[in-house]
């Protein structure tokens, strides 16, 4: 069976919880076995792997916007967790957003004293986006680290939720304002946002990997190029999606937007990812199959797919289970 690396993977720490109430009231909503999955670092997750044929699971934190030095009391802890088993996991760093300054150097330490593969971070701080260049210090460091930095879908702000309340009860707000809509148009359009203020000029090698299935991103693929002509940038975007960008699959489980994002993205930069533990890893290896079977990635493109584009990515390697 052919090995997988997963980038879309997570866990909670209680000191989070703990120290924020926001994201406490977050990880209260999930049931207790899902609560009990993130938690987890050892031999239940490890078991859960073999499951669906994981060789490295890359871990990173979930949601919570918490400062420099909580930061790094829970980086140090996913550290201990993986040196556990190294052969198993890897760690993206959680960073302290709203503190660029502290956040670029945490993802330094990460990176060289921790052996993190790069960095996972919210799709937004409280309602601010990346664009504004207090933020491009966390990008300036990336770049020169040649890691990584994930952007991952957040909840909306206080400020951001009025837009998705309507006639309908407060619950469908909630929804359309995360997993039913927003965190995925949120997302890709943050990633818009990044390009269309220059960050992809300043940092040309900067790297970004995006998660289900691009954000949207794909479909729209052909008039966000064009329409971007105009926005006055060195670089297409076209140019940078094709360079900078990296997409995984995690948590959408379903062939017509693979299908999509293969004919606008290079199978180099398509990555298998599962979501976990909100998505479990047989469901992930399931879909894998049914990709096979399918014929839309077939033969050394699904070795890419699998793994590879992961070792070159972030500088791990697989082994066979």
């Amino acid at each position: 069976m052919i090995p997988l690396i997963t980038l879309e993977e997570h866990y909670s720490s209680r000191k989070v919880s703990e120290a924020s109430p926001e994201a406490q009231a977050h990880y209260a909503a999930f049931p207790p076995p899902i609560r009990r999955k993130l938690e987890a670092l050892g031999d239940e997750r490890i078991h859960d792997l073999d499951h669906g044929n994981v060789s490295i699971q890359v871990i990173s934190h979930g949601p919570g916007d918490i400062n420099a030095s909580l930061c790094t009391a829970v980086n140090d802890d996913l550290a201990a967790a993986v040196a556990q088993h190294p052969t198993r996991l890897a760690g993206f760093a959680m960073l302290p957003m709203r503190e660029p300054a502290a956040a670029a150097a945490e993802l330094e330490r990460c990176v060289k004293e921790l052996g993190f593969v790069g960095a996972l971070i919210e799709n937004h701080t409280g309602g601010e986006y990346y664009d504004d260049e207090r933020f491009w210090p966390v990008f300036e460091r990336a770049q020169a680290l040649d890691v990584p930095l994930y952007i991952h879908p957040t909840f909306a702000s206080d400020s951001m939720m009025e837009y998705y309340k309507g006639n309908y009860d407060d619950s469908v707000a909630l929804a359309l304002s995360a997993y039913g809509w927003a965190w995925h148009a949120e997302t890709g359009l943050h990633v818009l946002r990044l390009y269309a203020s220059g960050v992809f000029d300043r940092y040309p090698t900067l790297r970004i990997v995006i998660g289900h299935m691009g954000e949207m991103l794909p479909f729209q693929l052909e008039r966000v190029c064009t329409v971007s002509q105009r926005w006055g940038r060195e670089r297409s975007f076209r140019e940078v999606w094709r360079n900078n960008i990296w997409v995984t699959t995690s948590g959408m489980f379903s062939l017509t937007p693979l299908a999509c994002l293969l004919k606008t993205t290079s199978i180099e930069h398509v990555l298998y990812s599962v979501d976990y533990p909100f998505s479990t890893n047989e469901k992930g290896l399931a879909f894998l199959r049914e990709i096979e079977e399918s014929g839309l990635i077939t033969g050394e493109d699904l070795e890419l797919f699998a793994y590879r584009n992961a070792e070159n990515l972030l500088g791990v390697r697989a082994g066979k289970l």
